[in-house]
């Protein structure tokens, strides 16, 4: 896991953003933000936030891709590369993790949904701390977040950082 420190997000190299966040960072203020909308909205906020550290962890075999480069890419399951990167961990270890996984993949559950709301609020506000910054190429991203957001409490949270930034927020 120690790869996603050095695994950098590369959509934001389209906004201009010359040293992106890493996918570690952008996974634990996911995992963070899954908790507490978890709490928000009746959810298990350590399953949430569970689902939502490991949401990512196939990049250490894929690197990041942007959804530019979806559409040209068929064939990655998520869950194939996480039983190959916990092919020899422990049972119990290894069984966590593709269980954690494949809930978050399906997204069936409340904390399923509690984490990939978390990931779509993390874009939102790392755009919004982007621009804050002076990169002003990341409305995109922002508006494409927001009509993805599922739960009220996400929803809420993205209306505040998007408004708050607009009356001059700088990074709290």
């Amino acid at each position: 896991m120690g790869v996603l420190k050095r695994v950098r997000r590369a959509g934001w190299w389209h906004a201009v953003v010359r040293d992106p966040e890493s996918v570690a960072e952008h996974s634990l203020r996911v995992s963070q933000l899954a908790a507490l909308i978890a709490a928000e909205e009746g959810a298990d906020p350590a399953r949430a936030a569970l689902l939502a550290i490991w949401h990512d962890s196939q990049e250490t075999r894929t690197g990041d891709l942007p959804h530019t480069a979806r559409p040209y890419i068929t064939g990655l399951d998520p869950q194939a590369i996480t039983a190959d990167q916990t092919a020899c961990l422990p049972d119990r270890a290894g069984n966590s993790v593709r269980e954690a996984v494949a809930e978050y993949e399906t997204n069936e559950t409340l904390e399923a949904h509690c984490a990939h709301d978390a990931d779509k609020l993390e874009c939102i506000l790392q755009a919004v701390e982007y621009r804050a910054a002076g990169h002003q190429q990341v409305q995109g991203w922002i508006d494409s977040s927001r009509k993805n957001l599922t739960t009220g409490t996400a929803k809420r949270m993205a209306d505040a950082a998007v408004e708050t930034s607009a009356l001059g927020w700088r990074g709290r």
